[in-house]
């Protein structure tokens, strides 16, 4: 039995750090908006 609560505190441990990682990237970090340009393969503009 002891072994057993030992290993559901070390995956709890383990799951509060991964989540609280994923908080701190979720709210502390946004990403830089940026304008993304890509060409369409043939596809032509008219020009009137």
């Amino acid at each position: 039995m002891p072994s057993l609560i030992r290993f559901l505190t070390v995956t709890g441990v383990l799951a509060g750090i991964v989540l609280g990682g994923l908080y701190v990237l979720a709210n502390y970090y946004e990403p830089e908006p940026s304008e993304v340009r890509k060409s369409v393969p043939s596809v032509s503009i008219r020009r009137d």
